[in-house]
């Protein structure tokens, strides 16, 4: 059994309770988890009981330590952001992170970014106060970059897991539609938009099932909705 966790924005305690009641095979953050500590240290109490992976949100890059906490210590392999790995017995692709303006937004006008590298590269050709430049490398972490999208694109996978939805959400992309048929999933599970949304029935023309992780929320691979927060709070994505 895995569970697919909507947006924590830094709250873990109802996974801890959960997770010690249905000891499900693994868990998959879906982005926004604003560590207050170290991952590993926040889930504790429940590493022995499950697998935990994860995938970075928007939010995640708010401030350097939610990174950090997020990437710095012993859960880092557990990273699915522009992977696939194995999870629970399924082939799990993960991509992180969100499309902006000064990398990659589609349907605009191509940035001409490839990576966080060439980002960087670019900021530090244009002349800018230290800490300018210091909190756009820091939010830059999170954005969605070609180079990790195509590469991705090259796998194979069972489960698409990622914070920018599908096009089938008012505010999705047709690029994450996109992804998802060049690897050959089935199914398809976002985060970000805090909202508990089965598309089955509304939207059937793809080859894949695809479903929003709510507020807080867990959801199993069936749909079934093991947790959803009514205290929505869309204003934060």
């Amino acid at each position: 059994m895995i569970w697919l966790l909507g947006d924590p924005h830094g709250k873990f305690d109802y996974i801890i309770t959960m997770v010690k009641t249905h000891k499900p095979d693994a868990i998959i953050f879906l982005g926004d988890l604003e560590c207050p500590l170290p991952l590993d240290v926040l889930l504790r109490p429940i590493l022995d009981l499950t697998e935990v992976w994860f995938i970075h949100g928007n939010h995640d890059s708010d401030k350097g330590a939610y990174w950090h906490n997020l990437h710095g210590y012993s859960l880092a392999e557990r990273n699915l952001h522009g992977r696939v790995a194995t999870v629970a017995g399924y082939r799990v692709a993960g991509l992180g992170g969100t499309f902006e303006a000064p990398v990659w937004l589609p349907g605009e006008p191509e940035a001409g970014i490839q990576n966080y590298q060439e980002y960087l590269a670019r900021l530090s050709a244009n002349p800018q106060p230290v800490d300018v430049i210091t909190t756009k490398k820091q939010h830059a972490l999170s954005h969605i970059y070609p180079d990790d999208y195509f590469c991705l694109g090259m796998e194979q996978a069972d489960i698409l897991v990622c914070h920018e939805a599908p096009s089938c959400h008012p505010y999705g992309y047709p690029e994450i539609d996109d992804l998802a048929t060049s690897l050959g999933v089935k199914q398809l599970f976002h985060g970000h938009h805090h909202d508990c949304l089965d598309y089955r029935k509304s939207w059937p023309r793809i080859g894949f099932e695809a479903y929003g992780v709510g507020f807080r929320g867990i959801m199993g691979l069936n749909g079934q909705v093991f947790r959803n927060e009514s205290a929505h709070e869309k204003s934060r994505h």
